[in-house]
């Protein structure tokens, strides 16, 4: 069973299973303030549940990819929409601040990515 790891915590979870769902069922969220109330519940239409995820996950379809490409995200940022967004294997996964969670510091980023870059 993949394991997720947010906010210090360890939830398993079955393989391709829904992120959000994942999270919600273990009574975390994958939304900042408010956005915990006012959201889509899933359907990838407001972007609240955006998440920074490393490890095993499924690919990005149309509707996320679309999403992520509007205001206030930026296709670029390397975020992805937890409820479209399935597990495949152990992931880790960060909620950057903003009501959308949009907040990424790009060199904040970067530095993190390189910790976890595998050795060559």
């Amino acid at each position: 069973m993949p394991t997720i790891h947010f906010r210090g915590n360890e939830i398993e979870c079955e393989d391709g299973e829904v992120l959000r769902d994942a999270l919600l069922d273990a009574d975390l969220s994958p939304h900042n303030g408010a956005s915990e109330y006012l959201n889509c519940r899933g359907h990838a239409t407001c972007g609240t549940c955006a998440v920074e995820v490393r490890g095993g996950v499924s690919g990005m379809a149309d509707d996320e990819r679309r999403r992520l490409s509007l205001p206030p995200h930026d296709e670029d940022s390397g975020l992805r929409l937890a409820c479209q967004t399935r597990v495949r294997g152990d992931v880790e996964v960060v909620k950057h601040p903003g009501f959308w969670g949009q907040k990424v510091e790009r060199g904040e980023r970067d530095e993190r990515m390189e910790s976890v870059a595998p050795d060559e």
